[in-house]
């Protein structure tokens, strides 16, 4: 019966990200409410699968390690671009995925997540680029952030639960 439950807990998941992305590339707000109830997601996961994927300490440090290391990367951003170079709902999405994923996996999902928000800059240059018929100019280019993260936890995360089976 628990599995079902974290199983659940796991689509739900991923459905939120996808709806946190699309609010996110719609309004680059990341909602607080949304966040949290993600959170509260992978604290029912780990409590209905006894915590064997990820253990206790690991479930509370991933959390404080991703939120950590994005709050940092924020203030160093801010200081050398004098403005809000990533939003406090970005650092707080990351900081719910670490309680998901652990330490050492939210890095990883940190990393994956950077890159896939690189490509996507990438695209929404040239668009701009192709629109205007100039050079792309990446110092202006604003790209919510939170779309690139998702992608990597669900990349990370496939691969840390792909073990799982309810069945």
């Amino acid at each position: 019966m628990l599995d079902w439950i974290a199983f659940a807990s796991l689509c739900c998941a991923f459905i939120m990200l996808v709806a946190l992305s699309v609010i996110d590339l719609k309004t680059r707000l990341l909602p607080n409410e949304m966040v949290l109830g993600f959170a509260t997601l992978g604290f029912i996961f780990h409590l209905t699968t006894l915590a064997r994927f990820v253990s206790v300490e690991e479930i509370f440090l991933g959390g404080f390690i991703g939120f950590t290391t994005l709050f940092m990367i924020r203030a160093v951003a801010n200081h050398i671009y004098k403005t809000d170079a990533l939003g406090l709902g970005d650092i707080k999405l990351v900081g719910a995925a670490g309680l998901w994923l652990g330490p050492e996996a939210i890095m990883l999902a940190i990393s994956a997540g950077a890159m896939a928000g690189l490509i996507h800059g990438l695209f929404v240059a040239l668009k701009i680029a192709k629109k205007s018929k100039k050079r792309p100019d990446f110092s202006y280019l604003q790209i919510p952030a939170g779309p690139g993260f998702a992608i990597g936890f669900i990349l990370v995360g496939i691969y840390k639960f792909w073990g799982f089976n309810p069945l």
